[in-house]
């Protein structure tokens, strides 16, 4: 996917998704529109910090730019499944014991303070529990072998390839990134049509995004500090849910706001002598 379709992509997914705002805007009121307005933002935002984990993966696993459309094309349908199920286990669990919505709470403000504090060093992604499974249940090819993500030797034995390894090692990334996302939607709304069709709307356009930001993963160095501040203020807003109301034009202001300043300061404030990472390209 060159930049001018990637961009021509991200543009119909973030129209796409306006429209559904205006529409709920239209035939629901402002209040359900704001809601999802602040929900698919919150969602993008963090899905960006989820794609320069992709750009980590896809480097330690040496994947080509054809390779990475098709791992990235199944990392999605499998994000949607379980994002699905996340939300309908979530909306199950506060409507039976609604003083979770405290630990989900104490679950964002920890993960903020572990985003703003986190070092640059990279993970070493060959090692998360998912791709060692996998690894212990199939013998795994050395080199790719077209798309494919089986295939069988002579004998008959069914062997993965590295490409098995790159999906779950994008599906474990997405796991972790839930964990984080659907409890700061719950911080905005309780409605669960709100929630899954925010969180589908931003998931839906991560491919073409990551294309338009696969040159330029130090381009964004201060988001990470946005992104933190955002998570540690839906974390206190739902702690403080039932004693204080945040009007939802004033959450999307904030969040708007920390968005903006936090990627301007980071186009202003460029770092010096960064090489842009090639990525298989």
């Amino acid at each position: 996917m060159t930049p001018k379709q990637a961009l021509r992509w991200v543009s119909v997914w973030v129209s796409t998704a306006l429209l559904i705002a205006a529409g709920l805007f239209y035939f629901k009121g402002a209040h359900i529109g704001a809601e999802f307005i602040t929900c698919y933002i919150i969602e993008w935002t963090l899905s960006v910090d989820n794609l320069f984990v992709f750009l980590m993966i896809f480097h330690a696993f040496g994947v080509d730019s054809h390779r990475q459309l098709r791992a990235l094309t199944w990392g999605i349908i499998g994000a949607i499944v379980m994002r699905m199920l996340f939300i309908t286990f979530g909306v199950v669990l506060v409507s039976m014991f609604e003083p979770i919505l405290y630990v989900f709470g104490a679950i964002l403000i920890w993960s903020a303070y572990k985003m703003a504090r986190q070092s640059e060093t990279l993970v070493d992604v060959k090692r998360l529990f998912v791709v060692r499974w996998v690894q212990k249940r199939f013998r795994v090819t050395e080199d790719y072998i077209g798309d494919r993500f089986f295939v069988r030797r002579p004998d008959g034995a069914l062997m993965a390839t590295p490409m098995v390894l790159v999906v779950a090692a994008i599906e474990s990334a997405d796991v972790m990134f839930a964990i984080d996302s659907i409890p700061a939607a719950f911080a905005i709304t309780r409605n669960p049509f709100i929630i899954f069709s925010a969180n589908i709307m931003a998931i839906l356009g991560l491919r073409s995004l990551y294309f338009l930001l696969v040159h330029a993963d130090k381009m964004f160095r201060f988001l990470k500090y946005g992104v933190s501040f955002i998570l540690a203020y839906v974390g206190v807003k739902m702690i403080l849910a039932h004693y204080f109301k945040i009007n939802p034009y004033l959450s999307l202001g904030i969040i708007l706001t920390t968005l903006i300043v936090s990627i301007l300061t980071s186009l202003i404030f460029k770092p010096r002598n960064s090489i842009p990472p090639r990525c298989g390209f």
